[in-house]
Parts: C-alpha cells; sequence; structure tokens
C-alpha cells in the first residue's frame, strides 16, 4: 500500500504561501504558509499539526486494535496529540488518550496504550530513513 500527498508553494518563506492536496481530496487545496506554521489565529494547517493528526488517529486505531485482540470492546477512545517543537527540531510528541472500555481495570488500559504508543505505525516511522529526489526546472 502507498499514501500520497502533494505540496505547492508560491513565493518566499515567510510572504509564500502553499495549498496541500491528498488523494481523497480530505484536504484540497488546503492553505498552509509561514504564518499557519508560526503565528496563531491564522487559518490553515501546518506539518506539525498534520504529523499530531495522523498520530493521534494511527495511535487511536492500534489501542482499539490491542483491545479488540484483548476481548475487549472500546465504547470510545478519545487522542491529543501535542507535538513540541523547539528551534525548528521536533523534540517530541505527547499522546494524551481517555477511554471508556467495559471489562478492563485502569492499569490494564494504561499497559495496552502505552504498547501502542511505542508499535503504532506512525510511531515506528519516526525513526525511519528518509529518502528524496529532485526534478528541476529550468528558467
Amino acid at each position: 500500500m502507498k499514501r500520497s500527498a502533494k505540496a505547492h508553494w508560491s513565493g518566499s518563506l515567510k510572504e509564500g504561501k502553499g495549498e496541500l492536496t491528498t488523494p481523497s481530496k480530505i484536504l484540497n487545496n488546503t492553505n498552509y504558509s509561514f504564518k499557519t506554521r508560526f503565528e496563531e489565529g491564522v487559518t490553515g494547517t501546518n506539518p506539525e499539526e498534520l504529523l499530531a493528526a495522523a498520530h493521534a488517529g494511527c495511535f487511536t486505531m492500534s489501542v482499539s486494535a490491542m483491545l479488540t485482540k484483548k476481548g475487549f470492546n472500546p465504547i470510545s477512545l478519545d487522542t491529543e496529540a501535542t507535538v513540541s517543537m523547539e528551534d525548528l527540531t521536533i523534540t517530541g510528541i505527547h499522546l494524551s488518550i481517555t477511554g471508556s472500555v467495559a471489562g478492563i481495570n485502569a492499569d490494564e488500559f494504561t499497559a495496552i496504550t502505552e504498547d501502542a504508543a511505542k508499535t503504532c505505525v506512525i510511531s515506528r516511522t519516526l525513526a525511519i530513513p528518509i529518502s528524496s529526489e529532485a526534478h528541476f526546472v529550468a528558467q
């Protein structure tokens, strides 16, 4: 399986702007810019917010899968992922989950969530090598 997304950018870093699009069109020319990344109250998204959303979704699905595999039926799971960044370096991601699950105790729930935090696809992805390629268009 492969998933993709496209980014378009016009202009300089601080004055420019971009759009993000995914094949599903859930993101469809979605605004992102220097201002949406570093200034409060500006409408649009940014890479760190998208990473937080991906991690929250992946982790929550992983917790649900682990609970189901152990015979528990989750009623509801709500996760907030907080990406911390200092000096243009992501320094950590904190996952906070609240779950309502019948027949499980708090210690069992915590153990499952701790395992999911280490093993969900996005958690494991954050340590993989990254490759790139460039295609230059001469003006």
